[in-house]
């Protein structure tokens, strides 16, 4: 049974330290960012004259062994987490993507989608270049080093207005590491300092893992150049301008990490007052106040701080059911969420129970998991969910499912809540998410819950379309 949850994107990492061990550092960085992709892992070094690159499938820690780290020198690195949002989970596809310029190569970490990717591909093919990937990245990556300028920088800035969607990019040359953020801002991307060298990741969290600080986050259309440690070896390149920003709002409610800070806040706080506003909006009589592990385990505790209802964790997950290529047996199929999840009759028995979870995408595994709390014992179930109900796809970097395949696309809320069995259901409202994260409206994409997006779309678009060339 397929996870019913908006599916990751990539985490991209990079670093310039030397003197340290650049590859270690960052295997250590992408482990961190291992939510945010775990089809296939990659690192790229470079050690001032040649880049160096190692990739494979699998999760980071399968990915890399010692022997593979000691084949990565260099005084710098990038490094990323993949899942694929654009071309399928083969090994040709797994970045960081390397394409040659004018100047040498460089290799690219990408995060994000571009949705005009198929015509910029034409515009490279007639143009005479050829593709080795199925992925946007590599387009990204060729619209480059092929734009005209007299500098990487130049190039970058050039490409940017041309490439529509989403990149938080990290790009390694032989000299130097860039940072780029698309101008809408809608992939996280910060920068962080490890003693007197600097440090760029897809959340902060990954900054903590290896002892770097943080610094702040790079702005929508920044390009941050690091040719050396201190302040005089950064160098900030003036946005490239938009007339909005669209952070994606799923990033705070579920894809990025509680420890992570994005726009300042930190993620457990500001999922918390989720809580506390499905709470407010969405109140029931119950007696315990249960979270579906893990990701809704912050707005749990801030719908029982506010309902006043106790906090019990009824559910217990095995966190590795997922990360194993063995299929289960059709006895095993059948039992659906009992390999992922287990309930407590012990706490659940007779009792009136508040289910908060983060998202509802196609009904698949809500309908198991109430059931299973009902075989264990629970008098009622009540279903609360910490976000608005997905009712439009993604084009903007998430593998979120097809607009038919989208259960709020198809049922009303009262609908969803009788076909998962649930005694009742309540969504957050949007303006009760926006009041939780206390930000304005028009800085977030709310193209998966309104249909309205903040650069245009082909609504046939999937992430297959380029492998099909």
């Amino acid at each position: 049974m397929r996870d019913d949850k908006p599916t990751e994107e990539c985490g991209v990492f990079a670093i310039h330290a030397p003197g340290e061990e650049v590859a270690r550092l960052t295997f250590f960085g992408l482990y961190a960012l291992q939510h945010r992709g775990q089809e296939s892992a990659g690192i790229a070094t470079a050690d001032g004259t040649r880049l160096h690159v190692r990739t494979r499938l699998g999760l980071v820690g399968q990915a890399f062994a010692d022997d593979d780290l000691a084949a990565l020198p260099g005084t710098m690195a990038i490094g990323h987490a993949r899942y694929s949002t654009s071309g399928s989970n083969r090994a040709e596809n797994a970045g960081p993507i390397v394409a040659e310029g004018r100047d040498g190569p460089i290799a690219v970490s990408h995060n994000g989608n571009l949705t005009n990717a198929f015509a910029l591909r034409r515009e490279l093919e007639e143009r005479g270049e050829r593709f080795v990937t199925s992925t946007d990245s590599e387009i990204l990556a060729r619209m480059i080093v092929t734009a005209p300028g007299a500098d990487l920088v130049a190039r970058i800035r050039w490409a940017m207005p041309r490439m529509i969607g989403a990149y938080s990019l990290t790009i390694l040359c032989r000299d130097r590491v860039l940072a780029v953020r698309d101008p809408l801002g809608v992939r996280p991307l910060c920068l962080g300092r490890l003693e007197d060298h600097w440090v760029v990741a897809s959340e902060s969290c990954a900054l903590a893992t290896i002892g770097a600080t943080f610094e702040r986050e790079i702005d929508p259309g920044e390009i941050v150049e690091i040719v050396g440690p201190g302040e005089s070896g950064l160098r900030r390149h003036p946005a490239v301008g938009s007339h909005r920003h669209a952070m994606c709002l799923f990033e705070l409610i579920y894809f990025a990490r509680p420890d992570s800070l994005i726009q300042g806040k930190r993620l457990h706080l500001v999922r918390q007052r989720m809580g506390e506003e499905l709470a407010r909006e969405a109140p029931v009589e119950a007696e315990i106040v249960v979270p579906l592990p893990d990701s809704a385990v912050p707005a749990a505790i801030g719908y029982a701080r506010a309902s006043g209802i106790p906090y019990q964790e009824a559910l217990i997950k095995n966190r590795y059911i997922g990360r194993t290529f063995i299929q289960p047996d059709q006895r095993l199929r059948e039992t659906g969420v009992s390999l992922k999840f287990n309930a407590l009759p012990e706490v659940l028995a007779g009792k009136r129970v508040v289910l908060v979870d983060d998202t509802i995408v196609r009904g698949t595994t809500s309908r198991p998991i109430v059931q299973l709390l009902r075989n264990a014992g629970a008098a009622e179930i009540h279903m609360r969910v910490h976000a608005p109900p997905i009712m439009w796809p993604c084009y903007l970097g998430v593998d979120l499912a097809r607009r038919e395949e989208l259960i709020a696309a198809r049922l009303s809320v009262e609908e969803i809540g009788r076909h998962i069995g649930a005694d009742s259901i309540g969504y957050l409202s949007l303006e009760g998410l926006l009041r939780a994260i206390d930000a304005p409206a028009g800085g977030f994409c709310t193209g998966c819950l309104t249909g309205r997006y903040p650069v245009p779309v082909q609504l046939e678009m999937d992430k297959l379309v380029l492998e099909r060339v």
